[in-house]
């Protein structure tokens, strides 16, 4: 079965792997700020907060935004449910905000209309590496003083404008599960150029605790004294996870380019076909082409899962990104239901993300392609 993605891990990245477990340290050593110096360098930004997961930066993320129990933050329905999990956490109330079908990411104007007095910030989600309309959003983020914050899961190494994605929010949010566009088995991180938000970042990382002794309430304190502050977790990732990052970060550019080459396949040789719509490619923005998302037209939307069944007894792996997320079960228990975004739901009926990783080889994108056309002749 040809999965719908997969990691890359070579020689050199083992190899850096073997030198950290022979070392000293395993846990937080230097390979962990060597990993975030390169990522704040990469995407021409202060800092970076590298964290156990991507789930865990966002946590983290909502802290350091002052988002608090009643607050509203407007997000996109079409994403991975940590997206709004981790405001659930905090207590604030997930607004759904419905999506521009050619994206898949938020629609601005639909996003305006949701701002109340109760509003505390917008969370664009980067749907498939394509980054959201970054420069609209801060505008209406900066106009109602709202925290704007990527969940840029997909989008390590895509740009909008001559900018690297990782810079242009107030803070933004990297994965690092295997089949993102770098991996460190599990891990995440924020990326910011707020010195407050990186201060606070780091103490909710470690438990609340600060050791910097200009911060500490009590004065004149022996060399071991540390003080919890605040509520914090154990978020922290291992120097172990962080040296496979920095190993993996050489490659980046190489693995985005792999993407976008196979993407360009599909797009060129699919393009004629009648009953799907392919992804498109848009001015002022790179994709990092984390996923090809397939969507079948709105008039054959109901043989979604037909399609997925066909492709799956030819030996390729396909999935769907992603079930609205109010109309999880948890989530309709709240109140959410059914028709909240059509554009969304319309999305998630129709979608089939087919293969795209680096070591993609060029005979399973023919088979991909091939099954595709035949799929779509007897539609």
């Amino acid at each position: 079965m040809i999965p719908y993605s997969r990691q890359w891990i070579d020689k050199d990245d083992i190899q850096e792997v073997v030198k950290v477990l022979k070392s000293s340290f395993i846990t937080q050593g230097p390979k962990v700020r060597e990993f975030e110096e390169v990522l704040a360098r990469y995407c021409g930004a202060k800092y970076s907060v590298v964290f156990s997961s991507g789930t865990a930066a966002l946590h983290a993320a909502y802290y350091s935004a002052g988002i608090h129990e009643g607050d509203e933050v407007i997000t996109s329905p079409l994403t991975f449910a940590a997206t709004t999990n981790m405001l659930v956490a905090v207590g604030a109330i997930p607004v759904f905000s419905d999506i521009d079908l050619e994206t898949g990411n938020l629609n601005p104007r639909e996003v305006e209309k949701k701002i109340t007095k109760k509003t505390k910030a917008i969370v664009g989600v980067d749907y498939a590496g394509l980054p959201v309309d970054v420069a609209i959003l801060k505008k209406i983020a900066k106009r109602h003083k709202l925290v704007f914050i990527e969940d840029s899961a997909h989008a390590l190494g895509a740009s909008y404008g001559k900018k690297k994605i990782g810079a242009l929010a107030d803070m933004t949010m990297f994965s690092f599960h295997p089949v993102k566009s770098i991996t460190t088995g599990e891990g995440g991180t924020i990326v910011t150029n707020n010195r407050k938000y990186y201060e606070k970042l780091l103490s909710f990382r470690s438990h609340g605790i600060i050791k910097d002794k200009k911060k500490l309430s009590k004065k004149n304190n022996p060399s071991w004294y540390h003080e919890m502050q605040d509520m914090g977790f154990n978020y922290r990732i291992t120097d172990i996870q962080a040296t496979l990052g920095v190993s993996q970060m050489k490659k980046l550019d190489f693995f985005i380019e792999k993407r976008k080459a196979i993407a360009s396949r599909y797009q060129r040789e699919l393009g004629g076909l009648k009953n799907f719509i392919i992804p498109k490619t848009f001015s002022g923005k790179t994709s990092s082409w984390h996923l090809f998302a397939l969507r079948l037209i709105p008039q054959k939307k109901y043989l979604r899962d037909f399609c997925f069944i066909e492709l799956q007894k030819a030996g390729i792996g396909v999935q769907v990104h992603y079930l609205p997320v109010y109309l999880h079960p948890y989530y309709e228990a709240l109140g959410y239901k059914k028709g909240l975004c059509p554009n969304a739901e319309l999305f998630s009926e129709s979608e089939i993300s087919i293969p795209i990783f680096p070591a993609l080889p060029p005979r399973n994108q023919a088979l991909v392609i091939k099954t595709i056309k035949n799929i779509d002749r007897g539609l």
